[in-house]
């Protein structure tokens, strides 16, 4: 019965967001080819929840929106807000934020693509935006190898305050006079 305990802890643990009794026994039923009641998981969840109850672990077991799901202890919050500040300070480099733009203007673009606008390499720059769900995968390209497809995502548009691409500025928005090189001839 250990190893169904352990199982259920896993599943919970991996489970991106909470997951319910019903999926939780299916899951086990496929896994280990076993019958469990919804009483037997009940109570098999109630020793995890209780196991977690000890102040030696960070996690506990909470019963949220009918799922299961484990979570930090309150007592750590304060740590995991500095955390989460920290990680949304951490600045994109020139070279990043070239590549977003690129990017936004330009999507669904290539990596291909990117790298012969910028004309040096663009490996690290898309998977630091990648991490910060600045841009997604957008597809891939129907070409010879069918590259990935960039694009931005839904976390870009909340963090620039628009609601799609047609409401990033025009380039005519942004050059001025005042940014003009040479003299023009009229």
């Amino acid at each position: 019965m250990k190893d169904v305990i352990r199982n259920i802890e896993a599943i919970i643990f991996a489970s991106a967001e909470g997951i319910d009794l019903p999926d939780i026994k299916q899951i086990l039923q496929e896994a280990l080819a076993i019958e469990v009641s919804r009483e037997e998981l009940r109570e098999l969840i109630q020793k995890i929840e209780n196991k977690y109850k000890d102040e030696e672990h960070v996690l506990e077991l909470r019963y949220i929106n009918n799922s299961y799901q484990f979570l930090t202890k309150a007592v750590y919050h304060e740590a995991i807000q500095q955390l989460q500040n920290h990680n949304n300070k951490r600045k994109l480099s020139q070279s990043a934020l070239e590549t977003l733009a690129i990017i936004a203007y330009r999507q669904p673009i290539t990596k291909l693509e990117v790298e012969q606008i910028r004309g040096v390499s663009c490996d690290y720059s898309i998977q630091r935006l990648l991490e910060k769900k600045l841009i997604k995968i957008a597809g891939k390209a129907d070409t010879i190898g069918k590259p990935l497809l960039y694009a931005t995502s839904q976390q870009f548009m909340d963090h620039f305050g628009i609601n799609g691409v047609r409401d990033l500025p025009q380039l005519k928005d942004i050059v001025t006079e005042d940014n003009a090189i040479g003299e023009t001839n009229e």
